[in-house]
């Protein structure tokens, strides 16, 4: 069962190094056959070097290179674009979800769901670096009207650690229209839609992760959640 691995990056060139050393070096041991498709999310820095750099190393590194900076939810949109494996993974280019939890979403993907997340707002959920006070509340904000709006009986839609089977990822995408953070929120909620609708699978399971939160999450304006129905096809 092949693996694809979706890193949007934007201004990524010092955490990427380490990402890359760290993603080859757990899968390689585990034997998992995968590729990483690298999204340049129109970087200024030297992000979009070091990913060919890299793929001069690794012939399971794939670049997707926007000219203009689109945000997170357009690169991780192209990245599915171009996946070709059975199960489509995307995380963090920092990492802060350690990549070896993937086992952990995997375990459930054998269960017979079609979509594990990651979440840090339930019990037993181990948070090694915890924001600050005030951007927990936000945070939390942001997640209690979410689930009420879109995503009934999922508090955290914003962990950047999620895996599809391959023909969920796709169809969900194919829908996707939101480009910044928010995309996730709306990912989920297509999620739940198609699976409901085609009857197949189960709904996300969610999963408890160890995880560092070493970015500020981005609290949006109300009105981006109130998502137009769009039939699936």
């Amino acid at each position: 069962m092949k693996l694809s691995i979706i890193i949007p990056a934007y201004n990524e060139e010092k955490r990427l190094p380490d990402t890359f050393e760290k993603v080859f070096r757990f899968f390689k041991k585990e034997g998992v056959d995968f590729e990483i498709i690298a999204v340049n999310d129109g970087s200024t820095d030297k992000t979009k070097k070091i990913i060919q750099d890299y793929q001069t190393r690794f012939r399971q590194i794939r670049l997707v290179d926007d000219i203009k900076n689109r945000g997170k939810g357009h690169a991780v949109k192209q990245g599915v674009k171009q996946a070709t494996g059975d199960l489509i993974l995307f995380t963090d280019a920092d990492l802060s979800t350690p990549i070896e939890e993937y086992v952990k979403l995997k375990e459930s993907i054998v269960q017979g769901y079609d979509i594990a997340i990651g979440s840090r707002r339930i019990k037993g959920s181990d948070i090694r670096i915890k924001q600050p006070l005030h951007r927990r509340i936000l945070g939390r904000g942001f997640g209690f009207i979410t689930e009420i709006l879109l995503v009934r009986g999922i508090k955290d839609t914003q962990c950047g650690f999620k895996l599809f089977r391959h023909n969920i990822a796709k169809r969900v995408f194919q829908h996707q229209r939101i480009e910044g953070f928010c995309f996730d929120a709306e990912v989920l909620f297509l999620a739940k839609k198609i699976i409901l609708y085609s009857h197949t699978g189960y709904p996300p399971a969610i999963v408890l992760l160890l995880t560092a939160e070493g970015k500020e999450p981005v609290v949006l304006a109300i009105d981006s959640l109130l998502l137009q129905n769009r039939g699936l096809q």
